[in-house]
């Protein structure tokens, strides 16, 4: 099994640092590569405050549930409803950065701050030290890049949640991994077309 026991280089921002894609406004060239993390993750907290567009979301207590949006400069985006107890389990975003933001109760993030190679392997053993958790309610969100490994959760035993998620480009597949300790296996690839 490869090792990525190499030190944690974090690569990964919350809502008070912006993105962590390395583009900077104003930057050359910016405008052909569409839209920043930063700048995704303004539309998702923007959108986060549309009441009336959070209440629209019709809310499954046996499932997810979603709604998808225009996103800012040919992005993707997606409203979503988070039954209590539901969450996404580990995956990456196929090579898009992206942003998300709480409309309604809370979510549970948890993420690896180091860059893991997308191609060519099934199973990594991850270094100590890689795990980041965040809590994020009330319009708080964050943005990633496109290396980024995360799963998203709704703890609550009581209370729904919503949430405005925006990548670019839109996805163009999803790998899904399953984690034993710090072991993380690469289980299946989703395609967009699998979504709708």
């Amino acid at each position: 099994m490869p090792d990525v026991r190499t030190p944690a280089r974090p690569h990964d921002t919350d809502d008070k640092t912006g993105d962590d894609t390395g583009s900077k406004p104003g930057s050359p060239h910016r405008a052909e590569r569409g839209p920043s993390a930063s700048e995704l993750l303004d539309f998702a907290r923007r959108t986060s405050a549309d009441t009336a567009l959070i209440a629209s979301l019709p809310l499954d207590p046996e499932g997810r549930t979603w709604i998808r949006l225009d996103g800012p400069g040919g992005s993707e985006a997606w409203l979503i409803g988070w039954p209590p107890g539901t969450g996404t389990g580990w995956h990456d975003h196929g090579g898009s950065h992206g942003a998300f933001a709480t409309a309604a109760g809370e979510l549970t993030e948890q993420s690896l701050a180091v860059q893991l190679p997308t191609e060519g392997w099934k199973t990594l053993e991850l270094a100590d030290g890689v795990d980041r958790e965040r809590r994020l309610s009330d319009g708080r969100g964050r943005a990633f890049g496109p290396h980024h490994v995360h799963q998203v959760l709704n703890t609550s035993e009581d209370t729904h949640a919503v949430s405005v998620h925006a990548y670019y480009p839109p996805l163009p597949l999803m790998r899904r991994y399953s984690r034993t300790g710090p072991v993380l296996r690469l289980e299946e690839v989703e395609r967009p077309e699998e979504w709708l």
